[in-house]
């Protein structure tokens, strides 16, 4: 399957030039799925499937691998672009912004030690590296933090000394960050954890500050004045996948009423009235679905 970025970053160039971001990770094995009832039925009788099919391909030396493309916007284009750029459940239609493509993510090793390479491993939005940096996606916001919060909760404060965390190319992490427990990697010894210092302790370089950015607007709990839809790109899925394939939107249904059909009746009402709003067959497909009256979609 596919992978995507959702979130909006910005790539910023060596001019300090900013392009806003979206992240395509396309898979080169092709999309297979699932339907609901093979789901379930290998939820309860082989719960490890994928994982064991992920594992043995890599064994085996057929290495899995995804395309990896970029989406970029110049930065002032987002006020005038017809989709709130900064909005998670949005995308760019790639005849606005065409995909460019950069590189590969082969996966050609597996861990030697499941619990040291991958549950103490500890991946964040929030680490980034100079030249990428977060947008105002709200929702992208939220995570640079809880994510981090979660994993010094896990891990411990010091999760980003555990080897599988650090920097491969560093002897250490010169982030003047010491003390706290398992602090492994000498603690900083008698240095001191500050700058400006005398004792040439690391020093902060400037070539990497942030991009700088000029924000105008009410400041208020409001709804922003953006000419933001929030139909339009749900029930475009909804007819692109019905194009390419009606057997996926038949599936497409029946996981949706699938998931619907336990939930109270004025929440099943209220929601085909959401899917009617984004295309009107998608609302009453699953409406026939769920045997509700007609009437409620008006």
């Amino acid at each position: 399957m596919n992978g995507y970025s959702s979130h909006t970053f910005k790539f910023v160039n060596s001019e300090e030039k900013v392009f806003l971001c979206k992240m395509h990770f396309k898979t080169n094995q092709g999309n297979k799925s699932l339907n609901g009832a093979k789901a379930k039925q290998l939820a309860s009788e082989d719960p490890d499937y994928s994982t064991r099919d992920l594992y043995n391909a890599i064994a085996k030396g057929n290495f899995p691998s995804w395309s990896f493309y970029v989406q970029l916007m110049p930065e002032e284009e987002a006020k005038d672009y017809r989709f709130n750029v900064y909005d998670v459940t949005k995308v760019w239609p790639h005849s606005d912004y065409p995909l460019i493509p950069v590189g590969q993510l082969v996966l050609n090793k597996n861990p030697e030690n499941y619990f040291a390479e991958v549950e103490q491993a500890a991946f964040s939005p929030a680490h980034l590296i100079p030249g990428i940096e977060p947008s105002e996606d709200k929702m992208l916001q939220g995570r640079l933090f809880s994510y981090t919060d979660t994993h010094r909760h896990r891990l411990g404060g010091n999760y980003e000394q555990i080897p599988v965390n650090r920097p491969r190319n560093a002897l250490r992490n010169n982030y003047l960050n010491r003390d706290g427990f398992m602090s492994v990697m000498g603690n900083y010894g008698g240095h001191v954890n500050y700058e400006p210092n005398s004792f040439g302790t690391p020093i902060q370089n400037k070539n990497f500050a942030q991009s700088r950015k000029t924000m105008t607007g009410l400041a208020a709990r409001h709804l922003q004045a953006h000419p933001n839809d929030d139909y339009f790109q749900a029930g475009e899925l909804y007819r692109t996948i019905k194009r390419l394939n009606p057997k996926n939107a038949d599936d497409l249904i029946s996981n949706i009423v699938g998931h619907l059909k336990n939930a109270s009746k004025f929440i099943q009402e209220r929601q085909v009235q959401i899917f009617y709003k984004a295309d009107p067959e998608y609302g009453t497909r699953i409406c026939d679905g769920l045997q509700l009256d007609k009437s409620v979609l008006i």
